[in-house]
């Protein structure tokens, strides 16, 4: 598997795995019914390192990396993670992560963080914490859980 930086050949399975995981209204704050145009406008946006993982030319996953806040907290990274249905559980979540936190390095950066784990997302919160994410914060009932009603969202983070 290879990561790479993302481009317009790309989105078509950008969009594939980003409506995927949207739609279920369970790890992301996206509207599940986002449209196409919006989604990859996020994901593409100027400013935005996007990078692919890619399985003999097939695209499993994708992620994105950005500063976390702008000025005075740019010093700090953010990243968001997305896994086709067909690679979870085969490594690729994890390889994108340590890639990230590679090119946050690199990019001068001197924390991650993530501002919305969803608490019900149990892969998701202990994947972060075997990366070195630490719970910093819960925020209580932030999230819309499409199925469970309101729950609370973790504040994770790491110094690089």
């Amino acid at each position: 598997m290879d990561i790479i930086p993302a481009d317009q050949s790309h989105a078509e399975s950008i969009w594939r795995i980003f409506s995927a995981v949207v739609a279920n209204g369970d790890t992301y704050v996206f509207d599940p019914a986002i449209g196409r145009e919006d989604a990859l406008a996020y994901w593409l946006a100027a400013g935005t390192h996007a990078f692919v993982a890619v399985d003999a030319g097939e695209v499993l996953g994708t992620y994105i990396l950005k500063a976390n806040q702008p000025g005075l907290g740019s010093h700090v990274a953010n990243a968001g993670y997305m896994v086709s249905g067909a690679a979870r559980g085969r490594g690729v979540g994890s390889a994108m992560c340590e890639h990230s936190l590679a090119m946050a390095r690199d990019l001068g950066f001197a924390a991650m963080q993530f501002n919305i784990v969803v608490s019900t997302n149990g892969v998701a919160v202990k994947l972060w914490q075997k990366h070195g994410f630490q719970i910093v914060g819960t925020l209580p009932k932030v999230f819309r859980h499409q199925t469970l009603g309101l729950v609370d969202a973790f504040v994770m983070h790491r110094f690089l």
